[in-house]
């Protein structure tokens, strides 16, 4: 993705107190440094907790411990369902993505212990993606892209000039706003196409590769939807606010 901070050359002579407070600023930049740090860290977790860590959980628990391939999907799926049930109860509300997402996981495993089928397992996951993907897609027709919760603090790093800047050229409705829009399409439909990747994969690979497979697949999609969303919309936003907070 690109820069996370943006810095603004300085042109022309410098007013009284300028040199003071540009000496002030250096000395919050470590600050902010370690601010998108940790910001990047805390985007990696769920990636980590909810594909690394049962991927990893499966297969100590198939080949070590020898435990069938059923058992070790369903054991592998507790942490990312217990996750998403610690979030609804930590924020005090129902957030209708998140119970979607719980719902999918309670009764996909539950199809999977009834039908015996790990195969079934592996593909419910996907079913997930792709009904976020499609909520993504719908929500850009719709008029309120829902990606645009995760752009929004990428692009005004919290500061409220740029919050600011940010409302201003939303409500001209112009080229930011199709950039944000566009920056939802690709997420929906790197999501969709995932999701159909690994459900065609599922059932035509063996369990044990697709567990894998799966986590690298994801991986390869999440990184190049960075990529590609970075430089056609992320970028480009970051560019304009940066562009309507110096003009102003």
């Amino acid at each position: 993705m690109s820069q996370l901070t943006t810095e603004v050359p300085v042109t022309g002579p410098q007013a009284p107190g300028t040199r003071h407070q540009a000496a002030a600023g250096g000395s919050q930049a470590p600050a902010a440094a370690q601010d998108i740090r940790k910001a990047h860290m805390e985007s990696l977790k769920p990636l980590v907790l909810d594909a690394l860590v049962p991927t990893a959980l499966y297969y100590l628990l198939s080949k070590g411990v020898g435990m069938g391939t059923l058992a070790a999907l369903a054991w592998s799926s507790v942490l990312p369902a217990g996750r998403t049930a610690w979030g609804l109860v930590k924020e005090r509300r129902v957030n209708g993505l998140a119970a979607l997402i719980l719902a999918a996981n309670v009764v996909g495993l539950l199809l999977s212990l009834v039908a015996g089928d790990p195969r079934l397992m592996l593909a419910k996951d996907s079913g997930i993606t792709a009904t976020v993907g499609l909520a993504v897609l719908v929500s850009v027709v719709g008029g309120r892209p829902l990606m645009t919760a995760a752009l929004k603090p990428w692009v005004t790093k919290g500061d409220p000039a740029r919050t600011a800047a940010w409302a201003r050229l939303s409500a001209e409705r112009g080229r930011f706003v199709r950039m944000e829009r566009t920056f939802s399409v690709l997420w929906g439909l790197a999501l969709f196409g995932e999701a159909v990747a690994r459900v065609i994969g599922a059932y035509t690979l063996p369990v044990d590769t697709m567990v894998w497979l799966g986590g690298v697949i994801a991986a390869v999609t999440i990184t190049s939807t960075v990529m590609v969303s970075g430089a056609l919309a992320v970028g480009p936003m970051e560019a304009m606010v940066t562009a309507d907070v110096r003009d102003r």
